[in-house]
């Protein structure tokens, strides 16, 4: 999700008010708190106060809470609750492991399979993150404008399996580029990004390959060193103590 989305349905109204299932709504809510970093590391999730905040009961809640544990973003610890799950190394390190494979096969795919509109989406979030890179404290949508071009990649593949191995790691991705963009990012992602664009408009698939691979194993190595001095810096973010934290 882009960052225009981040408020989520709360911002206008209880969370009932929308469309979507309440749990799908509460999920979603809940994931884009922790992506953008609203809920940090070690953050405590109390049942009671987000279903009061929302306008929902505590059912739908208590379903988004089990579906995001699943997914890696929160953790549950026994008569302390459930607390956002902290990323530090060893886990960003196994998902840029995958990252790269991954990435690398759907910018593959994506020069052999490019279309007009693939490559019109493409260009328009190539303009987004220059004009974003031009603000220095805009790192939270940097990081998430980034993300969509990558998303778009694996859309442009036309691979339905490769989409569905890559949909799970799309929010951790989003969170990973949360934490670890910086206000001098944006000219050289922003650079990277548009020499993988041009391999991928030309058709030349072993090169949108090599410079994919590149450009992943190259935000690998700062990405780990930044999360590690995060973690030396908050003590890797465990809860301190089961005392409730109230929600914003």
């Amino acid at each position: 999700m882009s960052s225009s989305r981040t408020a989520g349905p709360a911002a206008t109204g209880t969370i009932g008010e929308a469309h979507r299932s309440l749990r799908d709504q509460v999920y979603v809510e809940l994931r884009e708190r922790i992506i953008d970093g609203r809920h940090p590391a070690g953050y405590r999730i109390v049942e009671r106060e987000l279903a009061d905040e929302l306008g929902v009961s505590r059912i739908p809640v208590r379903e988004a809470i089990q579906r995001l544990e699943a997914e890696g973003f929160v953790a549950a610890q026994a008569r302390k609750g459930a607390f956002v799950a902290p990323l530090g190394p060893a886990e960003a390190a196994d998902f840029f492991d995958i990252r790269e494979h991954l990435e690398a096969l759907a910018a593959s795919l994506a020069a052999r399979r490019a279309d007009r509109d693939g490559l019109r989406t493409l260009e328009r979030l190539l303009g987004r993150a220059r004009r974003v890179a031009d603000s220095s404290r805009r790192t939270r949508e940097l990081g998430s404008v980034h993300a969509d071009f990558h998303q778009q990649i694996v859309v442009m593949s036309g691979n339905p399996l490769l989409q569905g191995l890559m949909a799970p790691l799309d929010g951790r991705l989003r969170r990973l580029f949360s934490l670890t963009s910086e206000p001098g990012d944006g000219p050289v992602m922003c650079g990277e990004h548009e020499l993988l664009y041009e391999a991928i408009r030309s058709g030349d698939a072993d090169a949108a390959e090599r410079i994919a691979r590149s450009h992943v194993a190259g935000t690998r190595a700062t990405a780990l060193q930044l999360l590690a001095e995060a973690g030396t810096a908050d003590g890797a973010a465990e809860p301190a103590d089961p005392a409730p934290r109230r929600m914003p």
